[in-house]
């Protein structure tokens, strides 16, 4: 987990989701002008807005993480 006040930047525009963590990686440093192994956390969507991934460095390693939003009809 990263630790508490770690900056957080999401890219605004939607990414394949098919990329890997080295894809994502890649897309950090010439999407977001950013280095990937900071302890930041880099959060991408899907372009229909209904799924995520998350990408940080934990100090050993990239952590990627899968989101996916669940939609109730009430």
């Amino acid at each position: 987990m990263p630790s508490q006040g770690v900056r957080i930047l999401v890219a605004t525009k939607p990414v394949g989701l098919w990329k890997g963590h080295d894809g994502l990686a890649t897309l950090v440093q010439s999407l977001l002008a950013e280095y990937p192994f900071t302890g930041r956390v880099f959060v991408f969507r899907a372009k229909r807005a209904d799924r995520m991934k998350t990408l940080f460095w934990n100090g050993s390693g990239l952590v990627f993480a899968i989101g996916l939003e669940r939609m109730a009809t009430v």
